[in-house]
């Protein structure tokens, strides 16, 4: 069920989430962040997984950088808009394949396949199912190669608390909010969609096993995130100072 209201959530406008991370100073906060560390980390050739790639913004950033890639979604429409961006780009040489899949089910790949795996932008947290989770994670691990880097990124539970007490203060004293501090799981039941939203411990811990190891554990949007129209106007006003 939970599934079906993430597929449903995110299949409105595919040129809006393609857009997301570039239309301001602030949503670039998650994209540059993100970019910087890939490019630290990313093999100069290779054959990667964009897992749960959205419309495939990070797709075309990793063909721009020489990459093959296979991206795959849970939703029709983003499969559809990554293919387009990626031929309106004269990149599809470099798309292996573009699919509707389950992150918490990679059987049509083999073990060890790729040489860097990334699942960016919160699909992770849209597994609410505890299990489910877990298996998400041991099926990106066992699709990387021996070696291979692995970028997940998922929602915070402390920038949700801070949105609450920001934007609904009503919501504290209710007992969907002791939820949210306890469990960070929420059923999609008002505006937003399921999603379970991680502490940093929570995350670490989902990739505690013996094969691998946590290079970098970070917040893509740091403490600027809390102050976005100053961000947003140092961005227009000194690109360096940004």
């Amino acid at each position: 069920m939970s599934k079906e209201k993430v597929r449903e959530f995110y299949g409105g406008d595919d040129h809006y989430e393609f857009n997301r991370l570039v239309q301001d100073a602030f949503h670039r906060l998650e994209l540059n962040t993100t970019l910087h560390f890939m490019d630290t980390y990313l093999p100069r050739t290779g054959h990667v997984l964009d897992a749960g790639g959205g419309p495939g913004r990070y797709t075309l950033e990793l063909a721009q950088r020489g990459l093959s890639v296979t991206h795959m979604d849970l939703n029709p429409g983003y499969v559809a808009y990554a293919k387009r961006v990626m031929a309106e780009h004269d990149l599809s040489d470099k798309l292996v394949a573009s699919t509707v899949g389950d992150i918490c089910d990679l059987g049509e790949f083999q073990a060890g396949t790729f040489d860097a795996v990334l699942c960016l932008g919160g699909p992770l947290s849209h597994v609410v199912d505890a299990a489910e989770r877990e298996k998400a994670v041991s099926e990106l691990i066992r699709v990387a190669k021996p070696g291979a880097y692995i970028f997940c990124s998922v929602i915070g539970r402390l920038a949700l608390l801070r949105t609450v007490l920001t934007d609904f203060p009503d919501e504290i004293t209710m007992e969907i909010f002791q939820r949210y501090c306890d469990s960070g799981d929420y059923d999609g039941s008002n505006g937003f969609t399921a999603c379970h939203f991680f502490l940093a411990d929570d995350l670490r811990k989902a990739f505690d096993r013996p094969e691998v190891e946590c290079i970098t554990l970070l917040g893509l949007e740091g403490l600027s995130s809390a102050n976005p129209k100053e961000l947003n106007n140092l961005f227009e006003k000194d690109r360096a100072a940004f």
